[in-house]
């Protein structure tokens, strides 16, 4: 690409410009492939890591983009991976494990029950309403 202008502060700026919208466009390729892959159960469609700070960052970026979220850390706040996940809703009971602290979910709209518990037996269950507007749960244990 060639840039003409004869005023070279104008130059400099619309350069920058470009190499700037060109980080971001591979910044935004780069998190997607960081996303670790959809997983799917009857009508639950879901996703769970953030270990490491380039899948951590892909992750939170995407939350927006699923109805529900859950968030699994320690009281001190220290990330927690490997719970036993029960999401229970309409006629069905869906159970996986969370290998990372950040699940997204895609699920039907309604009311639903979550249950985590942790690999040391701690356990909290919650309930929510998913719909339009995206939820998260921040469950600590």
């Amino acid at each position: 690409m060639y840039l003409y202008t004869t005023h070279p502060s104008l130059r400099s700026r619309l350069l920058t410009a470009l190499l700037g919208a060109a980080s971001l466009t591979a910044s935004a390729v780069f998190a997607a492939d960081e996303a670790p892959a959809m997983r799917e159960q009857g009508a639950l469609q879901y996703r769970c890591g953030g270990i490491g700070k380039d899948e951590s960052t892909a992750m939170r970026s995407a939350m927006k983009d699923y109805p529900l979220s859950l968030l699994f850390a320690a009281k001190d706040g220290e990330y927690l991976a490997d719970l036993t996940v029960t999401i229970e809703g309409g006629k069905q009971t869906q159970t996986f494990t969370a290998s990372g602290p950040v699940c997204l979910l895609k699920l039907p709209a309604g009311s639903y029950t979550v249950s985590a518990t942790t690999k040391d037996g701690q356990s909290q269950k919650r309930q929510v309403r998913v719909g339009a507007k995206h939820q998260s749960l921040d469950l600590r244990f």
